[in-house]
């Protein structure tokens, strides 16, 4: 097994950021991309956030994900 395959299985991603590989791939969008949708909305509530990704045909579970990622990294909430 290589090295990087050892250190990818060893550092497996938990918590709502283990939800962006599936976002990416369902709705074709990098996870940045999203986080340029949101960022207009930077310091409107959570669930305002959560609907608006819900209104561009977003899931509930993968939006909440995105949106507390969002606020932990980009808005210092």
């Amino acid at each position: 097994m290589a090295l990087a395959e050892e250190a990818s299985m060893s550092e497996q991603v938990t918590g709502p950021k283990s939800y962006f590989p599936s976002i990416e791939q369902k709705y074709g969008l990098s996870i940045d991309a999203w986080f340029e949708r949101l960022r207009p909305l930077a310091g409107q509530k959570h669930m305002e956030q959560v609907a608006f990704l819900k209104e561009q045909g977003m899931g509930h579970g993968h939006a909440n994900a995105l949106v507390h990622v969002f606020r932990a990294e980009h808005e210092g909430a």
